[in-house]
């Protein structure tokens, strides 16, 4: 069975939580913990990079669905970086991106929080 690590880096106020391996219903509950913990930590401005996953379920994708309104009616968001063309089109085809920003680029995903919002 395929595994799956999450690596947590700080930068500054900013948290990144790094995905690696195979994301789905049996592994979705480490992400939904590192998640959950970031949220009691108060750290809600989260980055979340997909560069090392190779796969992910519906489970996986419901992670991100279950905590994006909390972190947003707490001040912060839930920031996607570094997809794979295989794993952005399964957040496209759910229309993913018109509910969460999706960067090409760790960075770039990290300097968005110091922009004001748009809405």
């Amino acid at each position: 069975m395929p595994g799956f690590e999450v690596a947590r880096a700080e930068n500054g106020e900013i948290s990144v939580l790094r995905l690696k391996g195979y994301l789905d219903a049996h592994t979705a509950p480490e992400l939904e913990s590192a998640l959950q913990k970031l949220i009691d930590e108060k750290r809600l401005k989260i980055v979340v990079n997909f560069k090392e996953l190779t796969y992910i379920s519906s489970a996986g994708l419901g992670v991100f669905m279950g905590f994006i309104e909390e972190v947003r009616s707490g001040g912060g968001d839930i920031k996607l970086t570094d997809m794979s063309q295989k794993i952005y089109r399964v957040f496209d085809l759910l229309g993913f991106p018109t509910l969460f920003e999706i960067s090409s680029d760790e960075g770039l995903a990290i300097a968005n929080f110091s922009k004001p919002k748009s809405r």
